[in-house]
């Protein structure tokens, strides 16, 4: 059936071809649609624009891009992270046996380790430390609020491969209002929502992040970085 309507469109349309030659139009008053006086109205989708970055020296765009290869890296855990709580929440207030809530924790337990354990493995520091701050933003609780309420199942989990193996504290709470880091990893994300080059997904921390990051008229501080990066060429060179 659909063949056969795809020959006959085909047809339909030869025919008109054949029947009437295009001309370029005349534009005299019949083709203009908006003449003198009118008012022409066009919808446009909004645009988000931030201020442009200002950095205190040039080679600071390096330390703000090594950065943001940080957080691109940990923010799919967080979203994932994020997408987990909210299903096994959902499934145990359906399930109303304890015994059967454990038997659930511990399957979602099995399947987190198997899928997540060796790709965090492969986090730096850095990194898990903004994985941390980033599973507050999206789920709107701190790594440790998570484990406490859902504390049967997920404590082994989230303590052995999070805590352990960043040596980080699982009460990391992001305020990129106030902590210079918090509001680098914002800047970040906000413009990377923008470019499309992040995956969106609502915060349940409820901040007016777009305010916050626009707010610092896009002065760009690195120097904690700087000096981080300072020690560590120290400690090579005492080696």
């Amino acid at each position: 059936m659909k063949t056969l309507l795809y020959i006959y469109l085909l047809v339909i349309s030869g025919t008109i071809s054949a029947q009437i030659k295009d001309t370029l139009p005349n534009f005299n008053d019949e083709y203009i649609l908006v003449k003198e006086g009118d008012s022409l109205m066009i919808r446009l989708n909004e645009v988000t624009i931030l201020p442009k970055h200002k950095f205190k020296e040039k080679k600071d765009i390096l330390y703000y891009y090594w950065l943001r290869k940080k957080v691109f890296k940990a923010y799919p855990y967080a979203i994932l992270a994020a997408k987990r709580v909210d299903s096994v929440n959902s499934r145990l207030a359906r399930i109303e046996s304890k015994s059967k809530k454990r038997k659930y924790i511990k399957r979602i337990q099995e399947y987190l380790e198997e899928e997540l354990t060796a790709p965090l493995k492969k986090l730096t520091r850095t990194e898990g430390r903004i994985l941390l701050k980033l599973i507050h933003r999206q789920t709107g609780k701190t790594a440790f609020d998570n484990v406490k309420e859902l504390r049967s199942g997920w404590k082994a989990f989230w303590y052995n491969t999070t805590a352990n193996m960043f040596k980080l504290s699982l009460k990391s709470e992001y305020k990129p209002e106030t902590e210079n880091e918090d509001y680098l990893i914002e800047d970040i994300l906000q413009r990377a929502y923008i470019e499309e080059k992040l995956e969106y997904q609502e915060p349940k921390l409820d901040k007016d992040y777009l305010t916050i990051v626009s707010k610092s008229r896009g002065y760009i501080d690195v120097s904690e970085y700087k000096k981080m990066f300072a020690k560590m060429q120290k400690k090579k060179g005492k080696k």
